[in-house]
């Protein structure tokens, strides 16, 4: 596997991984990077860096962190969010990886990018609805914020050091499946 194969599935594996915390934020992310000829994108895939793209991710972006700051509209964005976070997560990876066979390209984008989409935002719409029944969701602000900031990291981490992301997103998960099952545990010692 040549270095830029290697480069393009760390990309999409990091930006999956942002996925998993605001759907938009990294598919705008990568067409701003697209747009200003910092990434490359698959022939087919060169819509995303066109401005209609860009302008259309933009808004999208931006609604999308407003209305994660609205309680309980981020539990029911929370619902529909593992589906798109999959969803979005497979065609990051699509549209990045270079120079693979299309089952392999294929395979990595469902597996990889769309699982750990999913996977990082099912932990974080449980974490954000573990917020609401303790705090009646007066700290779902904060969660919300947190995600953004790390989404956003992510994104800029992915785009400019791929390999660096990919640590990142495996110390993500790490952490997320350690809370797991510290929580679980909690949840069979309570009566």
């Amino acid at each position: 596997m040549n270095p830029e194969t290697l480069i393009s599935i760390c990309l999409g594996i990091g930006l999956s991984a942002s996925v998993g915390f605001r759907v938009f934020l990294p598919l705008f992310a990568l067409s701003l990077a697209a747009y200003f000829d910092v990434w490359q994108l698959n022939e087919s895939w060169q819509w995303v860096g066109s401005t209609t793209a860009l302008i259309t991710l933009g808004v999208a972006t931006l609604a999308e962190i407003i209305a994660y700051f609205i309680p309980y509209i981020d539990n029911l964005l929370d619902s529909i969010a593992v589906p798109l976070a999959g969803i979005a997560g497979t065609v990051v990876m699509l549209s990045t990886v270079a120079n693979l066979d299309p089952v392999i390209t294929w395979s990595l984008a469902i597996i990889a990018g769309g699982g750990t989409a999913a996977a990082i935002a099912g932990t974080s719409g449980t974490t954000r609805l573990a917020s609401t029944v303790t705090t009646a969701g007066v700290a779902n602000p904060l969660v919300s914020t947190l995600e953004t900031v790390m989404s956003l990291i992510m994104s800029i981490i992915s785009i400019f050091m791929p390999i660096v992301a990919v640590i990142f997103t495996l110390l993500i998960c790490y952490i997320f499946f350690k809370l797991y099952k510290k929580l679980k545990k909690t949840k069979q010692i309570a009566p």
